[in-house]
């Protein structure tokens, strides 16, 4: 029996690699179909996307939405990964550093910023994992890249460590797909002179999909509730609706005349079923793929 198409809001416990409930989620749906859209570090908890059958052909488009994260970033020490799972490279006492001082500091963080990667993150170099040259001793230097930070709040500071002498504060990030929020840790500290890194990472939402929508892999392991493609499709996507004739057409590849979206738009057959996914260009709507027989 094939497996039913649709996506997974998964929940990530902490420890999981992405690929690790991938290859859950493999198993409980009886196919090897299955991707997901925007890794979570093992550390990292919350939304991940799980796309099965036909709707791995949706993941390409959803990574390109914006991601919201909850953290806790501790300054006073930087690890050579940006997190707690890394080693201390440094430290320097922060109980001096004050609310109104990380703010200011987060303040050129935020916009539209040059982001260097962490050293140990999945960025290809020459074909190779950034992460797997770090761990052969031969990290490489990393080209900063164009991301856009939309929201970089800072609130809650306490103080940490054995001796009070590190600062752990909360943040909320609203971001880009492709921003490394270790990165921005990494950055507030060494912009504030001490050094910081993550000591908890949740990812809130995925584009349309929240943290309320997501499952743990117990629940899921016990029911696997599957998003229907075109549920999941018009979460993400603006919708059009096709007539009967334009169904035929754009399910053999046929584009359609523009009708003014932006973006992929979701099109929609009259019985609701999922044709494809369009974009418009020069005045057509072409198809980026067809989910139709």
């Amino acid at each position: 029996m094939t497996a039913a198409s649709g996506l997974v809001v998964v929940d990530k416990p902490s420890g999981w690699t992405s690929h690790d409930v991938v290859a859950r989620i493999r198993r409980l749906a009886g196919t090897r179909r299955v991707g997901h859209a925007g890794t979570l570090d093992p550390m990292a908890t919350g939304v991940l996307v799980v796309g099965i059958e036909k709707a791995t052909r949706l993941l390409g488009h959803l990574t390109l939405t914006e991601k919201e994260y909850l953290a806790t970033i501790r300054l006073g020490q930087a690890t050579d990964t940006g997190d707690a799972d890394g080693t201390v490279v440094s430290a320097s006492p922060a109980a001096a550093v004050t609310l109104a001082q990380v703010r200011a500091a987060a303040a050129p963080l935020t916009g539209e910023i040059q982001q260097v990667p962490p050293t140990v993150s999945a960025v290809k170099v020459r074909g190779r994992r950034a992460y797997q040259l770090a761990r052969e001793g031969r990290a490489p230097v990393l080209d900063a890249r164009p991301v856009t930070v939309h929201e970089f709040t800072i609130s809650d500071p306490r103080p940490a460590g054995a001796d009070g002498c590190l600062l752990d504060v909360t943040a909320v990030v609203r971001c880009s797909s492709g921003t490394y929020v270790r990165a921005l840790a990494r950055d507030l500290g060494e912009s504030l002179g001490v050094g910081g890194h993550l000591t908890m990472l949740r990812r809130t939402r995925v584009g349309p999909y929240r943290l309320s929508d997501a499952r743990t892999m117990d629940e899921l392991a016990a029911d696997l509730r599957v998003m229907p493609l075109a549920q999941a499709a018009a979460a993400a996507f603006p919708v059009r609706s096709l007539t009967e004739a334009e169904t035929r057409g754009l399910s053999h590849g046929a584009s359609l005349s523009a009708a003014g979206f932006a973006g992929p738009v979701a099109a929609l057959a009259p019985d609701g079923t999922l044709v494809a996914l369009v974009e418009e260009r020069d005045g057509q709507a072409r198809p980026l793929a067809v989910f139709v027989p």
